[in-house]
C-alpha cells in the first residue's frame, strides 16, 4: 500500500472521521482515514529534528488541518487525531521522555502541543504499536484477535495487541521487546542502548550491517566488496540485492538474522501465545516478491519450529505485514478511533 496508496472519494468514505499521525526522526506522515480504515487525503513534511519538538508539532497541527482541507472535509468532521511517536515516553502524560531519534526533545509535552496547533483531540500511542494496530485493524492482522508486530529497521519496533488492548505497560515501556536478551554472554554484541544480549544487536539492520562489514574486514570472499568500491553504501537492501544474485555472504548473513529472529519469536510465543507474528520495517529483503525475502521468512520459521512448543509452532502464523509505511498512520487514526468508540454513549 505504500508504493501504490489508495485513495477514497468523500462521496465513498464513512463518518466518523480521523487522523492519524505518524511521527519519524526524518519524516512527518499525516493521513486523513474513515471509519473503515480508508485513505481520503495523505501527506508527509520533513521532521527537522534540529529546529526542536514546538516547530514540528506546529507543523503536525498545520499538516492536519491541511489532509483535512484536501478531502473536503472541516475540522469539525474530525472525531480525534491519533499521534503515534518513537522513543520512550509517557503515555498517560503525552510526553515524550529520552527519545534516541529526536535529540533534544526531551520531556515534551507533544500530545497537547500538537493539539494545541491542529485545534482537535489528540491520542498519543508507541509508534510501533500504532502500526500494530493498523495492521490488526485492516492490515495481515484483521483476523486475529492477538498478534504481535515487529519492526525491522535500525533498531527494532515492536507492537503487541491483545483483543482492543494496547500493551503499553505500567511505565509506557510495553513491548520494548527489541532490548530483550537473547545472548547472556560475556562477549555478547552490543545494543545501541549500550547493554550487551539485546535482540536489537542480533536481527535489526544496524545488526546485519555491522556483520557484513566484520565479514568483508576479515577479508571474506564477497560480491559486496566490488559494490562498496564501486561506491555503493552497504545497507541492508545492498545486502539483500547481493544475495539474491547468490552472494554466498550475503544469504550467510541474512539467513542468521533470521535465525536470530525466530529466536526471539519463540520468546514471544511462550510469553504471550498470539494468533500470530507478523514482521515488517523498511527490513524485509523483499518480502514475498523475492526468492531471499521467502527464504528468510522460511528460515525464522524453520528456528522457531526447532525452538518452540510443537502447538505454537503449528498454530501460531508468521508472515509479513503488508500495510509498509502506511500502517503508522493508519493505526495512530486506528487508536484514535477506538478511544472515541469508547467515549460514545452506549
Amino acid at each position: 500500500m505504500s508504493q501504490e496508496r489508495d485513495f477514497i472519494g468523500l462521496e465513498d468514505a464513512r463518518p466518523p472521521f480521523f487522523v492519524g499521525i505518524d511521527l519519524g526522526g526524518t519524516n512527518i506522515k499525516v493521513g486523513l482515514i474513515d471509519d473503515l480504515g480508508q485513505t481520503l487525503a495523505w501527506l508527509t513534511v520533513p521532521t527537522h529534528v534540529e529546529r526542536g519538538a514546538e516547530d514540528a508539532s506546529r507543523r503536525m497541527g498545520e499538516a492536519v488541518q491541511k489532509v483535512v482541507a484536501d478531502a473536503g472535509l472541516k475540522p469539525a468532521d474530525i472525531a480525534a487525531v491519533g499521534l503515534g511517536s518513537p522513543g520512550t515516553m509517557d503515555i498517560p502524560g503525552g510526553r515524550l521522555m529520552v527519545p534516541a531519534n529526536l535529540k533534544g526533545w526531551e520531556y515534551f509535552p507533544i500530545r497537547d502541543r500538537v493539539a494545541h496547533y491542529a485545534k482537535l483531540p489528540v491520542v498519543f500511542a508507541n509508534d510501533a504499536t500504532a502500526a500494530a494496530f493498523g495492521e490488526f485493524w485492516i492490515g495481515s492482522g484483521r483476523d486475529f484477535h492477538s498478534m504481535v508486530l515487529l519492526t525491522l529497521g535500525t533498531g527494532i519496533g515492536c507492537g503487541i495487541i491483545v483483543g482492543d488492548l494496547l500493551l503499553d505497560g505500567e511505565h509506557s515501556h510495553g513491548g520494548e521487546f527489541g532490548h530483550s536478551i537473547i545472548d547472556s554472554d560475556e562477549n555478547a554484541r552490543i545494543c545501541g542502548c549500550g547493554q550487551p544480549g539485546h535482540f536489537e544487536a542480533y536481527a535489526s539492520a544496524t545488526a546485519v550491517i555491522k556483520r557484513a562489514r566484520e565479514a568483508l574486514d576479515a577479508r571474506w570472499a564477497s560480491s559486496l566488496a566490488k559494490r562498496l568500491a564501486d561506491g555503493a553504501e552497504l545497507t541492508p537492501k545492498l545486502v539483500g540485492e547481493e544475495a539474491e544474485k547468490g552472494d554466498e555472504l550475503a544469504r550467510h548473513i541474512i539467513l542468521q538474522t533470521a535465525r536470530y529472529l525466530g529466536i526471539g519469536m519463540v520468546n514471544l510465543m511462550h510469553t504471550i501465545d498470539p494468533n500470530g507474528i507478523l514482521v515488517g520495517g523498511a527490513m524485509t529483503f523483499g518480502g514475498h516478491e523475492t526468492e531471499i525475502g521467502r527464504m528468510f521468512l522460511e528460515r525464522t520459521k524453520q528456528e522457531v519450529r526447532r525452538r518452540a512448543y510443537p502447538i505454537l509452532a503449528e498454530k501460531t502464523v508468521i508472515d509479513y505485514a503488508t500495510l509498509g509505511g502506511d500502517a503508522g498512520y493508519i493505526g495512530a487514526a486506528g487508536i484514535a478511533r477506538m478511544e472515541h468508540l469508547k467515549k460514545r454513549p452506549a
